[in-house]
């Protein structure tokens, strides 16, 4: 068969085993992003819960669960709260 379906069944086969607790020899990267206090990371900005919801693109009914620690930010989301915190001032500079 073709090269590009020897490489779907092979990925396919992989998912398989991995699937069964098997190894498969894949390299698996892990990143660990800290566990962010959103609260303290948005005091650091100075703005509004409605302010920094918008700049940071989530509904200010989400900001206001990941505050009050009923839910927890994941993805991409953790990784923007992470680098804001690092660094509060990069919400202005880019909304500028």
């Amino acid at each position: 068969m073709s090269e590009v379906y020897d490489s779907l069944i092979e990925g396919l086969n992989e998912a398989i085993a991995l699937a069964d607790g098997k190894g498969t020899g894949a390299i698996v990267h892990k990143i660990a992003v800290p566990t962010i206090d959103v609260a303290k990371v948005r005091a650091q900005t100075g703005l509004s819960q409605s302010a920094f919801a918008k700049s940071i693109g989530v509904a200010k009914g989400t900001l206001l669960n990941w505050e009050h620690g009923r839910r927890h930010p994941t993805g991409p989301a953790q990784v923007l709260l992470a680098i804001i915190a690092r660094k509060p001032s990069v919400v202005s500079e880019l909304l500028r």
